[in-house]
């Protein structure tokens, strides 16, 4: 799932590739991670479309696609939920407010 945040795989293709049911997969993942298993692949998304906007080598747009999203407005509004500030302001270094 990791390896592929732009396209990462359906619950039902997470769960046949680890050979349990769906039900299985998502009771565990709660109990491991402690959120669902979309909870966490929009964490990793954040985190991720975080580093590469601190590092300043691509648009907000390019990060947005790197992460998955294909609609840039989606993606800045998740980002804002989650970090207080907006993709724009973290890419001018602006610090993040929550996390």
């Amino acid at each position: 799932m990791l390896s592929d945040l732009e396209n990462p795989p359906s619950v039902l293709e997470l769960a046949q590739q680890v050979g349990v049911s769906v039900c299985t997969l998502q009771r565990r993942f709660q109990e491991l991670f402690g959120m669902t298993v979309f909870g966490y692949l929009t964490d990793q998304r954040m985190q991720l479309a975080e580093q590469l906007l601190r590092q300043g080598h691509c648009t907000v747009a390019e990060i947005s696609a790197i992460v998955g999203y294909s609609n840039p407005s989606f993606f800045a509004a998740a980002f804002k939920r989650r970090f207080g500030v907006t993709p724009k302001e973290c890419l001018l270094g602006k610090k993040i407010v929550l996390q």
